[in-house]
């Protein structure tokens, strides 16, 4: 059953880890390498189209990147720092590979050490019983799930994050609104955009060492960081790089 797009975002909009799903952008006409069009296997195996990113969103804090890295976490460990919004895949030999998130209310309610303890391709989301009982007008239509797709704001995949064999409630996904890419957002945990994760999804294994970081180890790590007025994040005190310089290059 298709959701009225309503619902959907009062629904999902308000559910942990579960941002406000938008209408996806239409894809530019020039390739953009990694980040370009590609053609995915949906949860039945139907064929999904996945825009490619507009160059205005690829931003030089944005578009995935080796980069030196001064963390102390071993080759192989995925860094989540909500307050910078970038996530590492630590590579060793003192880099990693950078990625721009988005980060949502709940991607800053846990920090510290956890591992990868499941993955899933076009995942499903289903509100829990406390939120159907508390909120059944908002979520009972929900109650049975809502199946993986181009109407589901988790994107095209997913990472859960466990804790001594717990579910963390905290998911790194991909999204189906790549304009919120290095940005706060009301609602979500980590959001990357979709060819983002979908690579990375393939280049680690469940049980993954996963670091989410501090404020206070944020701020020892990548410096003071300032909010510009379009939203994203610019070091204290220098000039932000905007994204249409960025496309120009």
């Amino acid at each position: 059953m298709r959701l009225a797009p309503l619902m959907l975002a009062l629904g999902l909009g308000l559910a942990a880890c579960a941002p406000t799903p938008q209408t996806p952008s239409a894809p530019p006409a020039a390739d953009q390498g990694v980040y370009g069009a590609r053609t995915d296997s949906g949860p039945n195996g139907e064929p999904i189209e996945i825009h490619a990113v507009r160059p205005a969103y690829l931003t030089d804090r944005n578009r995935r990147q080796l980069v030196p890295y001064n963390g102390p976490e071993a080759a192989g460990t995925i860094v989540v720092d909500p307050y910078a919004r970038f996530l590492y895949h630590v590579q060793g030999d003192g880099q990693a590979m950078r990625y721009g998130v988005a980060v949502g209310q709940a991607g800053k309610n846990f920090q510290g050490n956890a591992t990868v303890g499941r993955k899933h391709a076009w995942p499903s989301w289903t509100p829990t019983a406390n939120m159907v009982r508390t909120q059944p007008e908002l979520y009972g239509p929900l109650k049975g799930g809502l199946r993986g797709g181009v109407d589901n704001p988790l994107g095209s995949r997913a990472l859960y994050l466990y804790k001594g064999g717990r579910d963390t409630m905290y998911r790194i996904h991909g999204t189906m609104d790549p304009s919120s890419i290095g940005k706060a957002t009301s609602a979500g945990c980590i959001r990357l955009f979709n060819q983002d994760i979908m690579d990375l999804f393939n280049e680690i294994p469940s049980g993954t060492q996963v670091k989410v970081r501090t404020r206070a180890e944020s701020l020892a790590l990548e410096g003071p960081l300032v909010e510009q007025p379009n939203g994203y994040l610019a070091p204290a005190g220098g000039e932000m790089q905007t994204a249409e310089a960025s496309a120009a290059q």
